[in-house]
């Protein structure tokens, strides 16, 4: 058993406690939460106290590429569509063991920021391994890539492949799900093929959608870059006349009753109630929106939905590191209302709030202990751990 005590205790769910205590069993779940006088000190126990410290849920990232770590700063280039050929240029330079390598760093850095759950997309399966590895929490969703509609059997044969290799790893901490990349990388009966794949074995689906303006001209004129990087590969484009958002709607990939939907930054009200209607969520990535120039996605307008969002680092190739508060700062959130949107928020975008994302007694215990004078009022700027507990064990101290 495990009992951590901080000068201030964020439950999230109920107002923050000066001098709180939270008792961890022997299953990895809180057994109780409250004033330190008030949590029980079981014989045998190890005790940590962190009196200069604020006890929080653990964070919830809910976009990451954590197989391209070991790519942070390697590419600068500020067009959008050339970025992402270098990405792959670099991919397909990688050997398998480095990608391992970089996604158990990933998994690191991320409990070096408090963060206890990712949602992480990606083509090789080194995130699924290195979590289950290293014990960590998440759920990975296998992408898939195959813009030519002629070579949807092939595509769809790699994605059932990779999917019955990672199912190993599945365990009460990891989840595994499916990925559909992007409209400018996947056809539209690849798209249909995936979608009746996940309802069917009840896999939840993650898609990067109405990300750029690049996307938004090649879905809705058949026009711009991604478009013609698709005809010079002699795949035809279709004018669809709407945007990313329907699109994908009419062809059922948002119908599955746990879709993710990434960025959603070229939307419009429209689109927000699609995507209401289908029952997707949404996983914002303010930094890496910015850093690509595609804009601010509506975020007061989502809430205003009531459709779920959490926070994204994205890659690091993107942002530099997978520390989560600059992420709510970027958003325009701080304080309590930051706090849970980085916890609470996001295990509901995921649909893991039932499991985590606050500190009540039957959940399980993913929490960090960040610096934080008890004098202090809300948290703010929480960006190193002190201390980061998964189902109960310490993985970073």
């Amino acid at each position: 058993m495990l009992r951590l005590r901080a000068g201030l205790l964020h439950p999230v769910t109920a107002p923050p406690i000066s001098d709180g205590a939270v008792l961890v069993d022997d299953r990895g779940k809180i057994a109780a939460v409250g004033p330190h006088a008030s949590v029980p000190s079981p014989p045998g126990m190890e005790s940590l106290e962190f009196p200069q410290g604020a006890l929080v849920p653990g964070l919830v990232n809910c976009h990451t590429h954590l197989e391209l770590t070991h790519l942070a700063g390697r590419v600068a280039e500020p067009d959008f569509p050339r970025w992402i050929r270098r990405i792959r240029e670099l991919k397909d330079a990688t050997a398998p063991a480095t990608f391992l390598q970089a996604a158990e760093q990933g998994v690191k850095d991320g409990w070096a920021a408090g963060v206890t759950c990712v949602a992480d997309t990606g083509s090789t399966g080194a995130a699924m391994e290195a979590l289950h590895a290293l014990g960590g929490r998440g759920v990975v969703y296998q992408e898939v890539f195959g813009p030519d509609p002629e070579r949807v059997e092939q595509s769809f044969e790699e994605l059932t492949h990779a999917l019955g290799r990672l199912r190993r790893y599945v365990n009460g901490r990891l989840a595994l799900g499916v990925s559909p990349h992007a409209p400018y990388t996947v056809s539209a009966p690849l798209y249909g093929r995936v979608a009746e794949l996940a309802r069917s074995e009840g896999l939840p689906v993650a898609v990067h959608l109405a990300e750029s303006p690049e996307e938004t001209a090649l879905v809705c004129d058949g026009a711009g870059p991604f478009a013609e990087a698709l005809r010079a590969r002699g795949i035809a484009v279709e004018a669809r006349g709407r945007s990313p958002v329907e699109y994908l709607v009419r062809l059922g990939v948002l119908a599955s009753g746990n879709c993710l939907c990434i960025h959603c930054v070229q939307v419009d009200q429209k689109d927000v109630a699609l995507l209401k209607d289908a029952g997707a969520s949404i996983a914002h990535c303010p930094r890496s929106n910015r850093a690509h120039g595609h804009g601010g996605a509506p975020l007061a307008a989502f809430r205003a939905a009531a459709i779920p969002v959490g926070l994204g680092t994205d890659s690091v190739v993107s942002t530099g590191d997978v520390t989560l508060w600059p992420e709510a700062t970027a958003a325009g959130l701080a304080g309590d209302e930051a706090l849970r949107m980085l916890t609470i928020e996001g295990a509901r975008a995921l649909g893991l709030d039932h499991e985590i994302g606050s500190l009540d007694v039957g959940k399980q215990a993913d929490l960090a202990v960040f610096s934080h004078p008890p004098t202090a009022g809300p948290p703010d700027r929480l960006t190193a751990a002190l201390l980061t507990v998964v189902a109960g064990r310490v993985v970073h101290h």
